[in-house]
């Protein structure tokens, strides 16, 4: 491992002053990221308002060509939540909501917060099988869909709630300016919010430890978990990220050309606008093409990313105008230490906020002293553990405990859970305990198993290395093994399937890849497709076919995947045929070693 980016103490004192500058907010935020909320008024509402009363004539939101000030946009949200509640909507109800990225997402979103009640946000990619069991997994009372998803909820309209306004839908037009059309079957809920109060008499004060909503993650099962985001833990993101870091004001513009399904645009794009009562700029969805064009056209002074998304930008033909916009501060997660100071120096952005967190999670990191290739560091009690790769598991010794790494080392990142860092868990109480780990250095003591290994990089701070188990990251997308493997399985011709994340050159985050055992010497991974196309996302299609003769497997019968990464697309040498499917392609292809070479030279730009 480098010892360059580790962290020291002088290194940390000689960026304090910058931390001076905008120092009262700075100092706000990291109360609110360090305090617990649970009896306090917290949440999406009390955050609007705050920048509603700032800024109510400013920009909230700018959208293709429609442009919504916050006073317009909090009023939108009222109508919708008088209709809502009118109709039998109240504090504690689960709603489905699944729409694409546009102003309506954001507004139903508000309009619930303003009701206390919990939306639910759907991945808009899912379908069949995976949506009907996100949908049952949470019991909601109604659903609010756009009708650009409506034929995947109507495939599986059975699981739906029942009755006329429990089924609601907006049509894929400006709702603010017409009510469009909807399926017949459906409530045109833009047609009923019109006529209603653009102020909300009574709206719920929730407290921390309410739920503020539930993101879906992916689940060792094979299917996603819902997991619980409070509305204290929305206040430690809008406080830390929003308040102490990003500090935007009310003249800048964030563009968070993300998915608002994700807690990186809802909740920290997003909150970091409210935070500095900032305009919001939104796209349906990331362009690496137009990604400049929108930063000038809307004058943007900072952005949301992911690593991908950077990868992307990154790929793209040099330009004259790549610094030719008015950016200043970037923040996100994902960016990997080996493009960190390339997209730094080619864009001239100087400012880099990197943080770590998830939708679930009681630990999270940033890069406060904005420093090259770190997640940053946390004040919330945390550990580095040491960990098995082999047997895929943490290490535990001689007296059953386990063990920090040493400064400089990776190893297993925990969040000690404590009444100032609770985890708020799942809606299955199983998966919430199987996500907590016991008695690691005492007896007694509970942590949250991240799943993700880390770097001690010193003074508090750390570097991503990788996700551990079931899941890998591809496409800025969680990627479970388990699901796509039970979809195999199911399909003629495969007996056995491994599905794993390999790592490509010139790309973040793994690769699936899938090791199929057929009993059909003539086997063709291109059967398989169709059926993987009903039923995955995107991004979960395997990019490699490997056909094995045998599987490994361990002692008590599990899958030993780590020779199966160790190996690769490098196995020329086994023997074993290998496939792959190419970008812009419709079918796998045998991998000839040109192709390999252009991949590895990174000619094929997956």
């Amino acid at each position: 491992m480098p010892q360059s980016d580790l962290i020291s103490l002088p290194r940390v004192l000689s960026r304090l002053p910058r931390l001076c500058v905008g120092l009262p907010k700075r100092i706000k935020g990291l109360l609110l990221a360090g305090r617990n909320l649970d009896e306090e008024e917290a949440g999406l509402r009390y955050c609007l308002e705050q920048a509603v009363a700032n800024n109510p004539k400013g920009l909230a939101i700018a959208y293709e060509q429609r442009s919504i000030s916050y006073e317009a946009f909090d009023q939108w949200a009222n109508r919708i939540a008088n209709y809502l509640r009118d109709t039998g909507t109240a504090h504690g109800d689960v709603i489905i909501v699944m729409l694409e990225n546009r102003p309506e997402l954001l507004a139903v979103t508000a309009a619930l917060a303003k009701l206390g009640a919990i939306p639910a946000f759907i991945n808009t990619s899912q379908r069949g099988r995976v949506l009907q069991h996100s949908i049952e997994l949470v019991s909601p009372s109604r659903v609010i869909g756009g009708t650009e998803v409506i034929d995947a909820l109507n495939e599986v309209a059975d699981c739906l709630p029942c009755g006329a306004e429990q089924r609601l839908c907006l049509a894929d037009v400006d709702t603010l300016a017409e009510a469009g059309q909807v399926p017949a079957t459906w409530t045109n809920l833009a047609r009923h919010v019109a006529p209603q109060s653009n102020t909300l008499a009574n709206p719920y004060k929730a407290r921390g430890k309410d739920p503020f909503c539930y993101f879906y993650t992916s689940g060792t099962t094979g299917l996603p978990k819902a997991a619980v985001l409070s509305n204290g833990r929305y206040m430690k993101a809008f406080g830390g990220v929003g308040l102490a870091s990003v500090q935007l004001n009310e003249s800048d513009r964030v563009f968070v050309p993300l998915p608002f399904y994700h807690g990186t645009a809802m909740v920290i794009g997003w909150g970091s606008a409210l935070a500095g009562s900032a305009g919001l700029v939104m796209t349906r969805q990331f362009s690496a093409r137009n990604f400049w064009n929108l930063v000038r056209e809307h004058d943007v002074s900072a952005f949301c990313y992911v690593g991908e998304l950077c990868r992307y930008l990154l790929s793209q033909p040099a330009s004259p105008a790549d610094r030719q916009h008015s950016v200043r501060v970037m923040f996100g997660n994902g960016l990997r230490p080996g493009i960190w100071q390339d997209f730094k120096q080619r864009f001239g952005i100087d400012c880099v906020l990197e943080f770590y967190g998830s939708s679930e999670g009681n630990v999270g990191f940033l890069n406060l002293l904005n420093f090259d290739a770190t997640v940053g560091l946390t004040t919330v009690p945390y550990a580095i553990v040491e960990y098995d790769l082999e047997h895929d598991c943490p290490k535990r010794f001689g007296d059953g405990f386990m063990r920090k790494v040493r400064r400089g080392e990776a190893g297993l990142l925990l969040g000690e859970i404590t009444k100032d860092s609770p985890f708020d868990g799942y809606t299955d109480a199983g998966k919430t305990e199987n996500t907590i780990l016991r008695n690691v250095f005492k007896a007694g003591d509970a942590w949250f198993n991240t799943g993700d290994l880390m770097r001690d990089q010193g003074c508090r701070h750390a570097q991503f290395v990788d996700r551990l188990g079931d899941t890998f990251r591809w496409k800025g997308e969680n990627v479970s093994t388990t699901e796509v493997e039970n979809v195999l399985t199911a399909l003629p011709g495969v007996s056995e399937a491994v599905v794993y994340g390999v790592e490509v050159p010139h790309t973040n985050g793994r690769a699936g890849m899938v090791a199929i055992r057929s009993e059909h010497e003539s086997f063709d991974p291109n059967t398989l497709l169709p059926a993987m196309r009903e039923t995955l996302a995107p991004y979960a299609i395997p990019l490699f076919v490997r056909q094995v003769q045998q599987m490994q497997t361990t002692g008590t019968h599990k899958y030993q995947k780590t020779q199966l990464k160790k190996d690769g697309f490098s196995v020329a040498e086994t023997g074993d045929m290998l496939w792959v499917l190419l970008p812009g392609e419709s079918s796998y292809q045998p991998l000839s070693a040109t192709t390999k070479a252009r991949i590895a030279n990174g000619q094929c730009r997956f």
